[in-house]
């Protein structure tokens, strides 16, 4: 009950804050249809890692647990199958513009009682070749650069339909190799972060099928912002927060499908729409539309609800869409669809995903591919993932 009342009284303050940080005065049709993504670095943390999510659409906050689930929320462990589970995924990433870009995803799980499961992963992104040259043209050398994301996680079980998590995540981002340029010294970026998840399910019974509805929160990536040089302006990661609800209906004895639903959104602040001939006195422009870009990190999570500069309908369009179907015969072969929907002034990224699974004793093979509905200039068009599995002491 109080859980209730706490609840309502912060969506009322929500509303109030949304409706009070608006700029006076009708907002121009043409803003509210202008492009105004969300800027963030270390974006490969939003990638989804495996072939499960993929071909669903990119969701999984609420699907049934995995070895992947430290990627999309820890607390589904507490409800895994096995005592002991690990996977590696792999993607070749965007194809369609060059060849040595790849993500690599590798996550462990272990449960050591009936209610605590501990956990791993490192999720790395190989930005391929990059060749230096100094402002004469000359080659200066060369380097590989990467990013990388380590966390390590708990979940317990708090009843027998519901868990929560904490997942604590070190973030490295090294994109110049500490080289000089352009008279600037870049230095990699570092960044600690954390996630929280909860996840709940039930069974039911539907026209005398046997179902399981869940639905689960994850917020992630709650962490510092990163800097490249010192004493220059740092920059926010993705902190993000996710929704999603599941639907399983066991149709005999061999069939079950299942659908899901993820609804997505960065916790980062808009940028605001400035005056294009006024400044203040300190020879900074004047926002015209939305709010000023805050310093404080749990400010900006708080204020990333109410600051688009077209208001209510631009908050909206920042919401990420994703379903997905999944049909399993006889818990050895799946097959797999989904949609992942994004503004077109926050991004533009649509898609559908296909993909398959196989499972074997403790074995698992997944495979995924995503097809755009952008045209294939999409840099996303044709990716593929591909992961494979092992779960220990299957119950």
């Amino acid at each position: 009950m109080i859980f209730r009342k706490i609840l309502v009284g912060l969506c009322m303050l929500l509303m109030v804050n949304m409706i009070m940080a608006q700029n006076s005065g009708p907002i121009p049709k043409s803003l509210k249809e202008s492009l105004n993504a969300l800027q963030t670095t270390v974006p490969f943390l939003t990638i989804a890692p495996d072939s499960r999510a993929g071909a669903m659409g990119d969701l999984g906050v609420a699907t049934k647990p995995d070895a992947n689930s430290q990627n999309w929320n820890a607390a589904k462990y507490a409800f895994v199958e096995s005592t002991m589970g690990v996977s590696l995924s792999y993607t070749p990433w965007l194809r369609s513009l060059v060849n040595d870009i790849n993500l690599g995803y590798l996550s462990f799980y272990y449960r050591f009682d009936d209610k605590q499961v501990i956990s791993s992963s490192l999720k790395f992104f190989s930005l391929g070749e990059i060749i230096f040259r100094d402002e004469f043209g000359e080659f200066s050398g060369q380097y590989n650069p990467y990013e990388l994301a380590l966390d390590v996680g708990y979940s317990r079980l708090f009843s027998e339909r519901m868990s929560a998590a904490l997942t604590l995540r070190y973030i490295r981002s090294d994109i110049t190799g500490g080289g000089t340029i352009g008279n600037q010294q870049y230095n990699p970026g570092n960044s600690f972060a954390a996630d929280l998840g909860t996840y709940y399910h039930m069974p039911l019974e539907i026209s005398n099928m046997a179902s399981e509805f869940a639905w689960g929160i994850c917020i992630s990536n709650l962490g510092t912002k990163i800097s490249y040089t010192e004493g220059s302006d740092k920059q926010f990661i993705p902190a993000n927060l996710r929704l999603g609800a599941r639907l399983t209906l066991e149709l005999d004895d061999y069939n079950s499908i299942t659908g899901a639903v993820d609804l997505n959104k960065l916790l980062v602040p808009t940028p605001p729409k400035y005056f294009t001939d006024s400044l203040d006195a300190n020879n900074d422009p004047v926002i015209q539309y939305g709010k000023e870009i805050p310093t404080s990190l749990p400010l900006s999570w708080i204020q990333s609800f109410y600051d688009a500069p077209a208001g209510f309908s631009e908050e909206m369009h920042e919401i990420m869409i994703s379903a997905g179907l999944e049909y399993w015969y006889r818990e050895q072969f799946a097959i797999r669809g989904g949609y992942f929907h994004e503004h077109e002034t926050k991004g533009n990224r649509k898609y559908f995903a296909v993909g398959i699974g196989m499972k074997l004793n403790v074995f698992y093979l997944d495979f995924s591919y995503l097809i755009s509905t952008t045209g294939t200039s999409n840099p996303l068009a044709n990716t593929m993932r591909f992961t494979l599995g092992l779960n220990f002491n299957r119950k």
